[in-house]
């Protein structure tokens, strides 16, 4: 005879929700002149987005967040880093800025110093970086604020060697002894995250033999690829990625720090000779990503998968950034918004649909329970 306490157990065991990826956006204020930060921010909240990345955190920007819960992510601009890094004081000044006004009525999660830092195109703050995250950590520190993590921003194709398959993914060096190695003791010590920008899109530019729909999500019988040396087979472009990051934090002696994906997208125009840069194509990553991340699947070398993941960008920006805008050849502008400056959306992105999912073998494993429970009733 089946118990009602039994019972409970038994549905609670098999409803029971695995953790899943928490999905945001990035959002500067180019390319939404006509909309105030307020109406972004409700727009966003109607989305159900849970998280915004703010790279260029303006004030006014910060303030719109007031008591909407959605958790900010705040990147210091790459030419303050110098200065944090030999002087307190101006952590304390960028501190009392964009924190201190609105904290904690607004939800600020992170804060990363700098972006994309030891790229070829950017000037070299790999000497600086540390210590600049380190008196950022003392700034918040002393004002009695210790839920706001500290990191810094890397791009994928910048700081990985020898990536695929995952299982012999490494840093590059010198910039792994120099950089990435304390820079992972600093986050184990201080509960923080490793920040990557992640796209599938240029790696699959570089590399002519990934068919597209492994780098779209596509279902299809020989969209895998597997790794000889774990035996683990990969169904997308992103989980490898991913893993090849992880695998690399491994081989540094620090396996468990949390992984967030800062930027990923895909593009939805293209003004060189890329056709894959297309709105059709864009939409089918951000769908298959989104369905992938709610899944709760994780990756195969970490079952939860990334912590956090935010979709690049939330309107299309004219700004010639390096790392966003030019493709993987170095020609061409990029459009990678997600939305029209009118706050509609490009796509049908599955934001606000259920995200839970059952263990075992998901509705129809639910209903075989069911049919057991029935029949011992």
């Amino acid at each position: 005879m089946l118990t009602v306490a039994s019972l409970s157990l038994l549905l609670l065991l098999f409803t029971s929700s695995t953790a899943c990826t928490t999905i945001g956006v990035s959002y500067t204020s180019a390319g939404a002149a006509a909309s105030s930060p307020e109406h972004i921010a409700a727009v966003l909240r109607s989305h159900r987005i849970s998280a915004v990345r703010l790279q260029a955190p303006e004030p006014s920007v910060i303030r719109a967040f007031t008591y909407s819960n959605i958790s900010l992510l705040l990147e210091v601009p790459n030419h303050l880093v110098s200065s944090f890094a030999s002087n307190v004081s101006a952590a304390n000044l960028w501190l009392y800025t964009h924190v201190v006004p609105f904290y904690p009525r607004v939800k600020i999660s992170a804060i990363s110093v700098g972006s994309n830092t030891v790229s070829t195109s950017q000037a070299d703050l790999s000497d600086v970086l540390i210590p600049a995250m380190q008196n950022l950590k003392r700034s918040l520190n002393s004002l009695g604020i210790s839920d706001i993590s500290v990191s810094t921003t890397f791009s994928f194709i910048d700081i990985m060697n020898n990536a695929f398959p995952p299982s012999s993914a490494e840093f590059q060096e010198p910039i792994n002894r120099m950089l990435i190695r304390p820079l992972l003791q600093f986050l184990e010590e201080n509960n923080s995250s490793f920040f990557v920008n992640l796209y599938p899109y240029k790696v699959y530019r570089l590399n002519s033999e990934i068919p597209v729909g492994f780098a779209l999500f596509r279902d299809h019988p020989y969209n895998f690829r597997d790794d000889i040396t774990t035996g683990v087979r990969y169904r997308n472009l992103f989980d490898m990625m991913v893993d090849a990051v992880i695998a690399a934090m491994t081989v540094s002696g620090h396996e468990n720090i949390p992984l967030v994906v800062t930027e990923t997208g895909w593009p939805s125009y293209n003004s060189g000779n890329e056709p894959e840069a297309s709105h059709h194509y864009s939409e089918m990553y951000f769908q298959g990503l989104i369905t992938h991340l709610k899944s709760g699947l994780g990756t195969p070398l970490r079952k939860e998968g990334v912590a956090e993941a935010y979709l690049y960008e939330l309107f299309d920006n004219d700004d010639n950034n390096d790392t966003m805008q030019v493709t993987a050849s170095g020609s061409g502008m990029q459009n990678w918004g997600i939305m029209y400056p009118n706050l509609t959306m490009k796509y049908n992105i599955p934001f606000s649909s259920d995200s839970k999912r059952f263990h075992g073998q998901g509705i129809a494993g639910m209903a075989a329970l069911l049919l057991v429970i029935s029949a011992l009733l």
